[in-house]
This record gives C-alpha cells, structure tokens and sequence, in this order.
C-alpha cells in the first residue's frame, strides 16, 4: 500500500497545534510589541534581489569585507574625578588592547558650567571627568599622540568648545587639524526628545551643530561632526523601533539644516554618524541595526540625491544598554553586556563599548572596566563571530524582523512629517509622549511578570553579597576648584577678554562661531564663561510640561 506524504508545512502546524504549550504567562512578542510567529519561513519574506555587504542598500553591512577586513573598534566609555585621574585610567585600557578612546565629562562639564560654580557642588568628577579648559583638556591627553588614536566625546550642548579644546590640544601637540580622527557626539536634538541636558533654545543650539560641521568639513575633515543618538532615546524607556524612526528622523533634520546653510550633501554627508543602544531583546537588537542602514541609504540617495556612495553608508557606534543593568546580582549584568555586545556585533557595528557589571551603581573600578573589554576581546577572537560576513543574513526571521522594524519606522516618519518636522514635534511633546508610553507599557510587564528580569522580579536572593565600587575622593573637588581658579589668574586677561567679547559679538551676528570659540579656548577661556557669553545673546530654553 503506498503511503501518502503529507505536506512538510501542513505536518509541522499540526504537530505544533496538538503539541502542549508552555504556559508561563510570559509575553512572546518583541520588547516593541512585535508579534511573532513560531516559526518563520521563506512565505514571509518578499522576493527580491540577492544584497551583499558593501552594496547599496547596506542591508548586510557598509563594508564587502565584514569584520574580515577590520574589526569592530573596542571603544570603552570612560572618564571620572580629574583629568589627571582619568589620564591614567585612558593608558591602562590601552595597555590592555583597547583601540580608541571615548571620553565621559561630569555633569558640570555637560552642563556647561565651571567647577567652581555653585551649583557644581557635589557633582564633580562624579559621572566623568571635569574640564573647565585647555589647561584639564592638556592633561587629560598628556602623552597620548592624538595622531595616532580616535577620540569620542560624549558632549552636546557645550560640544563646539569641547572640539575646540581638543583641536588646540592638537596643535600643542603639532597635530594639525586635518590629521585629527574621532566623533563628537553634539546631537542636541535628542537633549530635547530625552536626555534634557539643554541650555540654549532650539534654534541656536541648531546653529552651533551646522557651525561645527560646516568648519570642520573644510579644516577637520577626519573628524565625525556629529554621533545622532538614539542611545538616550532608548535609555529613556523607548521601543526599538522608536529609537531608530526617532534618531533617522533627527539625522535628516540635521542633513535639511546643513542645506539650509548652503552646504553640499556630499561635503558633509559622508561624516555624520549614530549611536545605537544595544537592548537585551537580541534578535530585535540586530534587525533595528540592518534596518537602520537599508533606510538611510535609500534616504541618501533618493531623497536627497546624494552622489558620493560614502554619503549613503550609515556608520555607528553602539554601547550595550545601561538600562538593562541590575543592581540585583550585578554579577549578571556581565552575562547581559555580552549578549548586547554580541547582538551589536551581528548587526555590523563600526565600535562598541561594553558596560561594565558595577556601572549600575558606580562607576566602575579597573576590574570591571577590564572584565567588560576582555568581554568584546572575546567575542571577537574565541568565538568565530567575526570570521563569517553577516552570518545572520538569509535567515527568515531576522530578515521578516528587518522588514517589520523599517514599516514602523516608515510609519513613524509619516507622523513626524504630518506635525511639520522634528522641532516642531518636540514643541508640542510628541516623542516625550511616545517614550513615557512604552516605558509604562514595559514597566507594567515586568510588575505583571509578562516579562522577567533575572534576579529583579523573578529569581532572587535574600541577601546581596556586597561589591567593591570605586569612589571617588572627596578631595579631589577642591583641588579642581583651586586648578580653574589659578588658570584664571595666570592667563592673559586681556587676551581672554577681548576674544570673549570677538564671540559676544559674533554670536550676535551670522559668523560661524567655531573660530571664534577656538581664539577663546586658546586664550584659557573656561568652559562656563565660553558658555554664559552665548548665553548673553542666545538666552536659556525653558521646557513646557508636556505630560
């Protein structure tokens, strides 16, 4: 008797259907609310054409060569106490392999504020290093040969000095400007949308981000003008699909005002780059990061006509997410930073930073910070990741994801157009909405344990066994204090002066305000009076209450 086969895809629902299932209450969507499926299949994918690394849409990578060709830059986020302090913790990660450097000020220095103002009290050198001017920004580069590394600055509203003090120490180092390679942060956009780390209003805090990627497009041209971030955006309680439609749609508000500026698309486009977070939700991680280059790419070159193929290519770095840390059995959160790192590195990052298990309650010692760069050391020579091109390409799920995350990012984008753009949107609190949402959405899984956290809501322990955590000296205040004062009263008052009331003058007008700034830096300036000069003409931004 000849026995009938049964359909291949019609015997496996049937098997899954009688099948029991696992009945723990928990959500199978993605973290954005995706639904998935079992199982997926090539029914789920469109027919289109083979892509390939290196090709237009970049889907598989910016570059034919993978990790082949180069590896993945390991970038530690680090900076605390003083710049001396900081100094040497920046020659023991490079002593241990790490291969650029990425810069972390204290909340002052983002602020824009000098350490000896009042309201720095108590935050100095707490949350990263403390610059107040060229003299801290000497010392935190003493004998590191800036030709010869890639900096990242994680600075946005005071970003222009910040660049200008790096440049000037460039020059003290014979460096000149063209030689210089590293990323300046400088996204103020997204300080309105979630990290709130403002002073100036919209528009000219708009001004001084096209006035640092204008000058260094012709003096700097190494140099990442700008790191769009969704990484703040996420950190703030955003899904991944809102962090990749809300940082594109900021980077094409930044491309619209380099235009408005009469600048080329090809003269500048080649030179912003991203910041992505990288979640624990793993195959969500990966697919926001493929969808993210397929979008930019079609934006480049068929929206605004973009020749230059560099101008389509989205570059990024990505640092693991700090929310997911727990101060819970931190020992975890080494477990977590891998799997993030891993997922970041499946999705083509250019250079990652890997947080450390202590930084949800400190920041983190020697050991923590070497654990959590051996950790990016490993993945990229003991498991084979790095030797195959996009390994996860073809398969239906990740691919059907891909698809997925770039429809909600479509639809997002349509909604931001319909309220008139990106700043407008921000005026009326559209993205604030929209991350306090899906943060309560998510907040409610995890206390309904829909979702669980190890060691949080699920998996505890009684009793914590303490950790040690780096603290730092109390002392070390002061002697900042007393270090910004005696810049002041060393310096050549006349020369401060004068190039402080160039810039008061400047700001009041149309010049690009990069020279004038720089002429102020290397006039010993501080930080906090480069910035309250600007604040004399452009005023302070007061946020509405949109919630």
């Amino acid at each position: 008797m000849k026995v009938r086969s049964r359909d291949p895809k019609q015997a496996w629902q049937d098997d899954y259907e009688s099948a029991p299932a696992r009945d723990d209450g928990l959500e199978t969507s993605t973290i954005s609310g995706i639904p998935l499926k079992p199982l997926y299949t090539s029914g789920d994918l469109p027919r289109r054409p083979e892509e390939y690394p290196g090709q237009f849409p970049y889907t598989r990578g910016i570059h034919p060569t993978g990790y082949r060709g180069r590896l993945w830059t390991m970038r530690q986020f680090s900076g605390f106490a003083t710049a001396e302090e900081t100094n040497r913790r920046y020659k023991y990660l490079l002593a241990n392999g790490q291969t650029g450097l990425s810069v972390a000020f204290d909340m002052p220095t983002l602020m824009g504020q000098d350490s000896d103002a009042p309201t720095s009290r108590g935050e100095i050198g707490h949350c990263g290093v403390a610059i107040d001017s060229l003299a801290d920004m000497e010392t935190l580069f003493e004998g590191i040969p800036l030709a010869d590394i890639t900096t990242s600055m994680t600075i946005n509203s005071p970003a222009a000095i910040l660049l200008c003090m790096y440049i000037a120490v460039a020059e003290k180092q014979g460096v000149p400007p063209a030689r210089l390679g590293g990323t300046l942060q400088n996204d103020i956009l997204k300080e309105f949308i979630a990290q709130k780390e403002f002073i100036f209003p919209p528009e000219p805090s708009m001004r001084l981000v096209v006035d640092s990627i204008e000058y260094c497009a012709k003096e700097v041209p190494k140099w990442n003008t700008i790191s769009i971030s969704g990484y703040h955006i996420r950190e703030a309680g955003s899904t991944a699909a809102q962090e990749l439609a809300f940082t594109l749609a900021d980077g094409m508000a930044y491309v619209d005002a380099c235009l408005e500026r009469g600048m080329r698309i090809d003269d500048f486009a080649s030179r912003l780059s991203f910041f992505f977070d990288a979640h624990i939700d793993f195959f969500e991680e990966i697919a926001k990061f493929r969808a993210a280059r397929r979008i930019w790419a079609r934006w480049m070159r068929e929206r605004y006509g973009a020749q230059d193929e560099r101008s389509w290519k989205l570059r990024f770095h990505t640092q693991t997410a700090g929310v997911s840390l727990t101060a819970q059995q931190p020992e975890l959160n080494i477990a977590r930073t891998a799997i993030e790192a891993l997922a970041a590195v499946l999705g083509g990052t250019q250079s990652l930073h890997t947080n450390a298990m202590d930084e949800v309650l400190a920041l983190p010692t020697d050991k923590a910070a070497r654990l959590a760069l051996r950790t990016q050391q490993l993945l990229a020579y003991e498991t084979g990741v790095a030797n195959t091109i996009d390994p996860l390409g073809g398969s239906y799920f990740v691919e059907a994801l891909t698809d997925e995350m770039e429809r909600q990012a479509e639809d997002y984008f349509k909604r931001i157009e319909d309220l008139g753009g990106v700043i407008p949107a921000i005026e009326v609190g559209f993205f604030q909405k929209e991350i306090a949402d899906a943060s309560f959405r998510y907040q409610q899984e995890l206390e309904q344990k829909r979702r669980l956290v190890v060691g949080v809501n699920e998996f505890t322990v009684d009793e914590e066994e303490p950790i040690d955590t780096l603290r730092i000296d109390p002392k070390l205040e002061a002697e900042q204090v007393a270090r910004v004062r005696d810049v002041r009263a060393r310096r050549d008052q006349a020369r401060c002066s004068n190039a402080l009331a160039q810039l008061r003058k400047a700001a009041a007008g149309t010049d690009n305000l990069m020279p004038h700034i720089l002429e102020a830096v290397r006039a010993y300036a501080t930080e906090g009076e480069i910035m309250n000069t600007m604040v004399e003409v452009f005023g302070i931004y007061t946020e509405r209450a949109v919630i």
